[in-house]
């Protein structure tokens, strides 16, 4: 990610990115200039780990 679309990005955003690139098991990449995005992301990844995608949930129940 660049860092214009850090500064716009919002607890929640971060949060929602962490658990989008654990549940595409993408390694953890935490934004390094910015302690509070980095805790919110780190959050939202440990949360897609152990939540699966609700994408992914979806896709099972149908078969």
């Amino acid at each position: 990610m660049d860092n214009v679309s850090n500064i716009l990005m919002t607890d929640q955003d971060w949060i929602d990115q962490g658990k989008a690139d654990a549940w595409a098991e993408k390694p953890k990449q935490s934004p390094e200039h910015d302690p509070q995005a980095a805790s919110m992301y780190d959050l939202g990844y440990c949360e897609g780990e152990i939540r699966r995608s609700p994408l992914t949930d979806k896709k099972r129940s149908k078969t």
